[in-house]
């Protein structure tokens, strides 16, 4: 099973900010060296080291180039300096568009994975910056995220991941700052277009503090939206690894991005805890209304749906509609209930229920691998529960019923205790 990613964007997040948070957290450098050393373009290397920001060890990673066209200054960036016209000249960026692109994340040495993680990073700057310039995709050359230096940095994160082995990433809201940049067509607001337009496309949370600069780059707004799986964090997880990423600007925030991999623990393992009961009536929504509703519910995190007939005023017949759910899924519950049926309002309880002890276990049978959870009641026993999608596709492979496959998958657990 692959990994599940959870950044810490408090600071916001840019591309090499992310390629040192993946190299504190564990990956390896000696194979992204190898990695970047088979990418077919010239003039760049790469260098590793330790920095202290906030008084936090972190690690930096920095593309150098032959030709200095990194990262602006911040009196450049802020249009502070009066110099920053000829700035534009001195500090020029070599013009890629998205096929030069392609053919060199193509013609690298990377995993196929690790190409498709780029390319789609690659892919949504091209849609952003295509909107921000009201040019088609293909047209857009990317004279500051086609810059070399990005292209590693792009590059880098995707080979990080694939040798993390990451399959999930946890993103919750990104946090930038305020004011105005200057790139080079001028002054521009923070977030910049780039990023509004990412974060629109793909349904990215952002905070606006009250820091002036540009927290959240371009670049760092398509890595979250290229490989994002969630916005919410497991409600119990425990921490396996941590990496700290330093940013090269220098702003009130501490400039760092954490990294960490998570491993959810169910709820469901202690004794007790608490619930939430959603309820609501409802007499003018069809029965294929009800049915709809209920499978988008379960769909989106609901425990248990049920609904049941009742009579309303005027002896209207209708149903009252009860959803069970954790806290952190209150509002996306109520979201569907209002937008999916005619209520007009939800009442809400917090319920404590007492459980079972449970794991999630796969065990061989002879009708084939079965996924079951193992309760433990409180005397002591185990009893073995087979999931029902499980039971149902091995039932219907076997050509057996399902009341059979599900008393074999049981049995079998019985005999190989």
């Amino acid at each position: 099973m692959g990994k599940t990613l959870y950044l810490e964007c408090y600071s916001g997040i840019s591309g090499d900010m992310t390629v040192a948070a993946l190299l504190d957290l564990g990956a390896d450098q000696k194979h992204l060296e190898v990695a970047l050393s088979g990418l077919p373009v010239q003039g760049f290397r790469t260098e590793v080291s330790r920095v202290v920001k906030s008084g936090l060890d972190a690690c930096d990673f920095s593309v150098i180039l032959d030709q200095d066209n990194h990262d602006h200054d911040m009196e450049y960036l802020h249009g502070h300096s009066d110099e920053e016209h000829s700035h534009v000249h001195k500090h020029g960026h070599e013009h890629r568009g998205m096929k030069e692109i392609r053919e060199i994340i193509e013609g690298s040495s990377i995993s196929t994975r690790a190409k498709q993680t780029a390319l789609r990073i690659f892919e949504i700057l091209a849609e952003a910056e295509s909107k921000a310039h009201g040019v088609p995709v293909e047209e857009v050359h990317f004279h500051e995220v086609g810059a070399v230096d990005s292209i590693v940095d792009i590059v880098s994160i995707a080979v990080c991941l694939d040798d993390l082995d990451v399959t999930d990433v946890v993103v919750p809201v990104l946090y930038d700052g305020t004011g105005f940049i200057r790139c080079q067509h001028g002054q521009i607001p923070v977030p910049v277009p780039a990023v509004v337009n990412v974060a629109q496309a793909n349904h990215l949370k952002l905070k606006i503090t009250d820091i002036e600069g540009e927290l959240v780059t371009p670049t760092g707004a398509a890595v979250v939206a290229a490989v994002r799986t969630s916005e919410k964090l497991p409600e119990d997880f425990e921490i396996l690894a941590t990496g700290l990423g330093a940013g090269k600007r220098q702003y009130r925030c501490p400039g760092i991005l954490r990294a960490m991999l998570i491993r959810s623990v169910e709820a469901e393992k202690q004794e007790s805890d608490h619930i939430w009961r959603l309820e609501t009536d409802i007499d003018d929504c069809s029965g294929e209304a009800m049915g709809h509703v209920m499978q988008i519910l379960l769909e989106n995190g609901a425990r248990e749906v049920h609904y049941t007939p009742v009579f309303m005023k005027k002896n209207r017949p209708a149903y009252e509609l009860v959803v069970l759910c954790k806290k952190d899924k209150i509002s996306r519950m109520e979201e569907i209930l209002f937008t999916e049926t005619t209520t007009i309002g939800i009442r809400r309880s917090e319920l404590e229920r007492t459980i079972l002890k449970r794991r999630a276990e796969k065990i061989r049978t002879s009708i084939g691998e079965a996924q079951v959870k193992i309760c433990t009641l409180p005397n002591g026993k185990e009893r073995c529960y087979p999931e029902y999608d499980s039971a149902s596709a091995l039932a219907g492979k076997a050509g057996i019923s399902f009341r059979e496959a599900y008393d074999t998958i049981v049995n079998c657990w019985k005999t190989e205790r």
